[in-house]
């Protein structure tokens, strides 16, 4: 199962009016974790920057200036995303800006619905958690993710929270212990393990987890306990529930 967590930002709220991407950033999961391959540009918009967007990104006409246009970066954006899910925080403003900058240009899709599915993971927020607020900085607080880097706006520091975000906000617990079966069959990962035989047993080092580390996972467990509607499936455990 291949990913894109992607993020933009750009000169102004409306691509309706004319206001282009000035930043691209996007980052790749396989299988619900994050591969290490991202994407991100910063773009000439060939038009000013809002006052009012600058506020927010801080990316001024004088630092864009010397950067490509979007048409120079288009086809690898279209193979990095070919084929995959896109995953966007608030979906249809990124989209209606992609799908602006792509009608520009000759030989390229129109729609990214073309080339790849979209989840919108703010739907996906108002959904789990109806009523309250479910902007990226919102979610961050609310999963404990950490985002003290984000004094500003950035779309690949921005991508990579979400990322961190909808994987605990979509994962639940089983996702944390790598249980369940895979898309293809009803085979559980856990099959492929091969057994030492007993003539052939190691002698293995024990490394017990530290006082922080018990800490670490205390504070996950409560968690779980807010999160899950049955609680830590690991406490029901020691429970022996």
């Amino acid at each position: 199962m291949r990913q894109i967590v992607l993020d933009t930002e750009t000169t102004g709220l409306e691509a309706g009016q004319g206001h282009r991407i000035i930043e691209i950033g996007a980052v790749e999961l396989l299988d619900r974790r994050l591969s290490g391959r991202h994407f991100h540009h910063y773009l000439n918009p060939e038009r000013p920057v809002d006052p009012g967007a600058f506020a927010v990104h801080g990316l001024s006409d004088s630092f864009l200036a010397d950067k490509p246009r979007f048409g120079d970066i288009a086809q690898e954006l279209v193979s990095f995303i070919q084929d995959a899910e896109l995953i966007i925080h608030n979906a249809a403003f990124d989209v209606s800006f992609l799908e602006q900058e792509l009608r520009r240009l000759s030989g390229l899709p129109r729609t990214l619905r073309d080339i790849c599915t979209i989840t919108d993971s703010l739907v996906l927020a108002r959904q789990k958690h109806p009523g309250q607020k479910n902007s990226l900085d919102a979610l961050c607080r609310r999963y404990h993710v950490d985002n003290s880097a984000r004094t500003l706006h950035g779309a690949l520091l921005d991508a990579e929270i979400l990322a961190d975000v909808y994987l605990l906000m979509t994962g639940g617990q089983t996702a944390l212990f790598e249980l369940g079966a895979t898309q293809d069959s009803g085979q559980t990962r856990n099959e492929q393990v091969q057994r030492i035989k007993d003539e052939k047993r190691l002698s293995l080092r024990v490394i017990r987890a530290s006082d922080s580390e018990h800490l670490a996972h205390e504070r996950m467990l409560d968690l779980l306990d807010r999160q899950a509607r049955e609680g830590s499936v690991w406490r029901r455990l020691e429970a022996g529930d």
